[in-house]
């Protein structure tokens, strides 16, 4: 028997592009299933004349599809997962993670070629205070502007040469095509992405037990485990987008490789760890991770920001 789906979206092409390529993957792993995409206005996309961190709040961008998939207005909805804060709303969860996407930061300019060679006073664009962190950590001098915006918005303030530079993800840049901006993929010695950073998350309610069992096929074992990780990471350090948090992890067969940091505004403090396991243990590296990172100094930093 055919099954109708339909899922909630946010309205830029990223998001659309998102949830189109989910509403293939689902009819292609079960045939017949119909699939709509129902388009909603998020608080952060509507509040575009400040910083994130200054309209602070966890789930800018997630909270009007959470309400509407609570009211069964909406099957489910698909996350960039480093939106998803680490605590799901009672009755939803994470159903499945698709394979992950390049989880890096990028370099856009039209200008230069790598980070390195930008100058003192060059004008950067991000949006992230642990882009924004991480940067001044590395490259002092920097004159970093807030960017806000869709991903097209964004890259045309840098090549109609309002911006030196901006650094955006890689993953948005890949999905929508625009892989010819990229002068540089960010090494993560460089720049520690967002926990989730080029995941999806399918979210759902957790008592739709026909549903759930039609997207597990989607579920990536590598992505899954590489964000529970990250996740566990940051829900250990309390973090949301008001503290410079960045955590990226690698499967390599039966083990899993995982980097942290956490970094004060100014760039001045930077903590950095890396720990390695099982990929059996992914919940449980994040956290120890999480304790290194606090034992070396960062519930310092968090405890200024927060």
């Amino acid at each position: 028997m055919s099954k109708k789906l339909t899922i909630g979206s946010r309205g830029s092409e990223l998001a659309l592009t998102q949830s189109r390529y989910v509403a293939g993957i689902i009819q292609a792993a079960t045939p017949g299933t119909e699939v709509d995409v129902e388009v909603f206005s998020t608080r952060g996309d509507e509040i575009l004349s400040k910083p994130l961190a200054e309209i602070g709040g966890k789930g800018l961008f997630t909270e009007e599809l959470e309400a509407a998939l609570l009211e069964s207005r909406i099957d489910l909805a698909v996350h960039s997962l480093k939106d998803l804060p680490t605590e799901e709303p009672e009755g939803l969860c994470i159903a499945a993670t698709p394979t992950r996407a390049t989880p890096n930061d990028a370099l856009v300019s039209t200008k230069f070629a790598r980070l390195a060679d930008l100058p003192p006073g060059a004008v950067v664009g991000t949006s992230s205070l642990r882009r924004k962190a991480q940067l001044i950590a590395v490259q002092p001098g920097l004159n970093i502007v807030d960017l806000r915006g869709n991903v097209g918005t964004r890259v045309k303030r840098v090549t109609e040469g309002d911006l030196d530079a901006a650094i955006l993800a890689c993953a948005g840049l890949e999905r929508i095509g625009l892989t010819d901006v990229i002068a540089e993929v960010l090494a993560p010695e460089v720049m520690l992405p967002a926990a989730g950073q080029g995941a999806l998350g399918i979210q759902t309610r957790a008592d739709d037990a026909d549903l759930l069992e039609i997207l597990a096929k989607l579920n990536d074992g590598a992505t899954h485990a590489e964000v529970a990780a990250e996740r566990a990471l940051l829900a250990a350090l309390g973090g949301g987008c008001q503290v410079p948090i960045g955590a990226l992890a690698k499967v390599a067969g039966d083990s899993l490789h995982l980097r942290g940091c956490v970094c004060s505004l100014d760039g001045e403090r930077l903590f950095r760890t890396e720990i390695s396991g099982s990929i059996t243990d992914a919940a449980t590296l994040g956290q120890q991770a999480a304790d290194a990172l606090l034992r070396e100094g960062a519930q310092a930093v968090i405890a200024d920001i927060a």
